[in-house]
């Protein structure tokens, strides 16, 4: 999952209604015979007494009933460029309004967004929007789409979904930037309105997630079969590189033969490098070497646009024509620096459709990152 970085000045906008009620009723949970209720909308499964929080923090019994505590509220939103998601062939250039909330149903180790996707504090969520106002505020600010990013939207789906539908009703997309930790059910509806969606495959190993998230791998193996073969959601994968737990050969080589034979090798993989953070301040920074290596172990596989970020390689970080490897779309980090495509994806020089989500030119957003204050 994309982390959070420094920021620019904030971006004056007409002051906004706090929302005051931020707690919004559910329907993923069933009762248990021995009173407690319990959660079904990720494979935790928690089961609470009253006035109990599930692992997430903003998922809490209230009678006999479990309600999102947090509808409504964020940590904070900023412009971002799409690419910083990661999205390379979702919309290229545009501009995503991007929010998370507090907590996570995940526990890793190495959490680079910690203090958001960690937190129980309320008091972080100083900052509140009504689905329909961030949808105005988004056609206002010129972004093409809205993302549910720095924590896992799955804990606030009911929020997330409303914002998409709202986004959608005034022409703007929706971006699940997610774990993929979720139930079949719950699902199913999140994934209906997601219009892009990239999925953390955190490693390929059980013994890791198990481990260091405190999760299982193939529930996050089933939601990417699901949203290739089951939906019409533009996916992509990211996975963070750690030094020592996740970047054998080996690993690299499994991972990229099963999304070429499970999803096929048309779907686009970022291999990232890792920071030391959180918990995990023991490893080394993943060496730009090992992600070359990621990389090329993927395209034996037979994965087409394979790509490494956190590092500065033009090469790499670029999109090539599969058809005659012309660079069709250049990039400096999350910056374009050409365009060989048609308005609908064609390789300008053979014809050859690039994979994606394409309308047009590109956008000219760039990498910049600009704070919004809807409640200045």
């Amino acid at each position: 999952m994309e982390s959070v970085s420094a920021t620019s000045a904030p971006t004056g906008l007409p002051p906004t209604t706090p929302n005051q009620d931020a707690i919004h009723a559910t329907r993923y949970w069933h009762r248990l015979d021995d009173g407690r209720v319990q959660c079904d909308v990720c494979p935790r499964h928690c089961k609470l007494a009253e006035g109990q929080q599930g692992l997430c923090f903003v998922r809490e019994r209230q009678g006999d009933a479990i309600v999102l505590a947090t509808y409504g509220r964020s940590s904070g939103f900023c412009i971002d460029p799409i690419e910083k998601k990661p999205l390379n062939h979702f919309l290229p250039g545009t501009a995503v309004l991007s929010f998370g909330t507090a907590g996570c149903n995940l526990a890793c180790k190495f959490c680079q967004n910690w203090d958001i996707s960690k937190s129980r504090e309320t008091a972080r969520l100083s900052d509140s929007a009504s689905p329909e106002r961030l949808a105005a505020v988004a056609v206002e600010l010129g972004c093409h789409s809205i993302a549910f990013t720095y924590n896992d939207p799955v804990i606030f789906l009911e929020y997330a979904i409303d914002v998409a539908q709202a986004c959608h009703a005034v022409g703007v997309r929706a971006v699940a930037v997610t774990a993929g930790y979720i139930c079949p059910e719950p699902r199913g509806e999140f994934y209906r309105v997601m219009d892009a969606a990239n999925v953390d495959l955190k490693a390929f190993t059980e013994e890791f997630y198990h481990q260091i998230t405190g999760a299982h791998l193939e529930p996050v193996l089933d939601t990417l079969r699901y949203i290739r073969h089951e939906t019409s959601t533009w996916l992509e994968i990211t996975n963070l590189v750690i030094p020592g737990a996740n970047d054998s050969d080996q690993e690299f080589d499994r991972m990229s033969a099963w999304i070429a034979e499970h999803l096929g090798t048309e779907v686009p993989l970022h291999f990232t490098a890792f920071h030391p953070d959180y918990r995990m301040l023991d490893r080394a920074r993943t060496p730009h070497e090992t992600l070359i290596r990621a990389r090329r172990l993927a395209l034996a596989n037979g994965l087409r646009h394979v790509y490494v970020g956190n590092v500065y390689d033009i090469g790499r970080g670029s999109t090539w024509c599969t058809g005659c490897g012309q660079r069709v779309i250049g990039r400096r980090g999350y910056d374009l620096l050409d365009w060989q495509l048609s308005g609908d994806g064609r390789c300008l020089a053979c014809g050859t459709p690039c994979a994606g989500v394409f309308a047009g030119p590109p956008g000219h957003w760039g990498g910049r990152r600009q704070v919004v204050r809807l409640n200045a």
